[in-house]
C-alpha cells in the first residue's frame, strides 16, 4: 500500500529559482506570527540566554519596560523564518549570512510579527558560475507597523542549465 502511494506521488518544486529574482522585487511574507510569553521563555531557556529582561517581569519593569522583553534573537529567527518560503526555499543552495542586523525597538509578549523582503541584488558566483547569489533586505514589523528589526541576507542558488553568463 505504501509503495502504491509513493509511486503516485509527484515532486512539486517550491519557491523561486535564481532566475526568478530581480532587484526591486518586494515580498510581503505570509500570515505573521504572534509571539507569546511562553515562546519567549522557552526560546531563552533553550538557547541559554539568561538575560533577566527576558524572563523576570519585575526586573524588566524596574528597568523601564512595561513587561518582559521578547528575546531579540527570537525576533530575528521568526522574521527570517517568515521569509524563507518566498525568498530562499527554491534556490536549493546554502544560506550565506546576515549583514547589517539592526534591532530598532523592543517587543513584548503578544506582539504579532510580520515580515517583508526586497531583493536588492542578484549576481553570478565568481567562484562557481553554475550558481548565483541573491541578496535581500528583510524587515520585521509589529501589528502597528512599527519596525522592529532589519537585516540583509544572502543565499547561494543553483542557476538553470544553459543560463548565460
Amino acid at each position: 500500500m505504501i509503495e502504491d502511494i509513493i509511486g503516485k506521488a509527484k515532486l512539486w518544486k517550491k519557491g523561486i529559482p535564481y532566475e526568478g529574482f530581480s532587484a526591486g522585487q518586494k515580498f510581503n511574507h505570509h500570515w505573521g506570527r504572534t509571539i507569546t510569553e511562553s515562546d519567549n521563555l522557552l526560546f531563552s531557556t533553550l538557547t541559554l540566554s539568561f538575560v533577566p529582561l527576558y524572563f523576570n517581569r519585575a526586573y524588566a519593569r524596574a528597568h523601564g519596560h512595561p513587561d518582559i522583553v521578547i528575546n531579540p534573537q527570537l525576533i530575528f529567527n521568526v522574521t527570517l523564518g517568515l521569509s524563507v518560503e518566498d525568498c530562499s526555499e527554491g534556490l536549493g543552495g546554502p544560506f550565506l549570512g546576515v549583514y547589517d542586523l539592526v534591532y530598532h525597538r523592543h517587543a513584548y509578549p503578544g506582539v504579532t510579527l510580520t515580515a517583508s523582503s526586497t531583493t536588492i541584488e542578484t549576481r553570478h558566483s565568481a567562484s562557481n558560475p553554475a550558481n548565483g547569489i541573491v541578496t535581500w533586505v528583510t524587515e520585521g514589523h509589529d501589528q502597528d507597523g512599527n519596525l522592529l528589526i532589519s537585516f540583509r541576507r544572502s543565499n547561494l542558488g543553483h542557476r538553470r542549465e544553459g543560463s548565460a553568463l
